[in-house]
């Protein structure tokens, strides 16, 4: 059967709706009954990050070397929770997942790991990040479902929540749909509020995404200058656009860039 432009290679239902996964060129997509996007591996090259709003959710790098410990919210085929494993040895990831049978999808058709470092748990991730009471030194939201960002990842209090599980030097890294600009705003307004407006914005390119990066107000801040050096250092190593991110970042947060970042 063919779907979303490819050959479906797996279909399921559970209790939320339709999963599948679709193959096209190569390249293996996870879906949510909708043509978006959920997670997308090229299957020759399986560690390579192929979308690139995923990349740029790596954009904490700029900021900060490293983790010890970091809360995913939203696990999706686990292309990011993979990429972490690999690049940062030492870290250790916990998952919070909605659905049990997304998870056995990412271990069967997206290679993610059985590995000592990766916990991933079944539930709310918004609930979860209310009541836990560990500090994280990086926290990753990607909460979706076929349509719409998750309700449980969308208020006032949660994010308020986030930022208490923060570690003092920690980030939080938040995919957001910009296409829909109230429901945008109003995100940004939560976030904004709940981070005391130390939160720069990341348009993803020819994308309707928008990376948010939250900074605690113990975050110690960096100088431009050091920024860009070492934009063109992670580019070299990992073949990912710093540079370019670290370019749009800037741009599209004149005001609020350099109340984060030295000059």
């Amino acid at each position: 059967m063919r779907k979303y432009g490819g050959t479906v290679i797996h279909q399921s239902h559970d209790d939320d709706g339709i999963i599948e996964v679709v193959e096209a060129d190569g390249v293996r997509t996870l879906h949510f009954g909708s043509p978006s996007k959920q997670s997308c591996m090229k299957v020759d090259d399986p560690d390579s990050l192929q979308s690139p709003y995923v990349r740029a959710m790596l954009a904490w790098q700029l900021f900060m070397d490293g983790f010890d410990q970091a809360l995913m919210i939203g696990l999706g085929g686990g292309c990011l929770a993979k990429y972490l494993l690999q690049v940062f040895p030492a870290g250790r990831i916990e998952v919070i997942e909605y659905r049990a049978s997304v998870v056995r999808i990412a271990q069967s058709h997206f290679g993610l790991p059985a590995d000592p470092r990766l916990e991933v748990r079944i539930g709310d991730g918004g609930q979860f990040v209310r009541e836990q009471d560990r500090q994280h030194d990086l926290l990753l939201i990607d909460a979706f479902d076929h349509d719409a960002m998750s309700s449980a990842v969308n208020s006032e209090a949660f994010f308020d929540a986030c930022r208490q599980s923060l570690a003092p030097k920690g980030m939080l890294v938040m995919n957001l749909w910009g296409s829909n600009k109230k429901a945008f705003e109003q995100t940004a307004w939560y976030l904004g509020r709940s981070f005391h407006w130390r939160v720069l914005f990341l348009p993803v390119r020819a994308r309707g995404n928008v990376i948010a990066l939250g900074f605690t107000q113990t975050y110690p801040g960096t100088t431009l200058a050091v920024l860009r050096a070492k934009a063109q250092i992670l580019e070299q190593y990992s073949r990912i656009e710093f540079p370019v991110f670290l370019n749009d970042l800037k741009k599209h947060n004149a005001e609020r860039f350099f109340s984060v970042i030295k000059k």
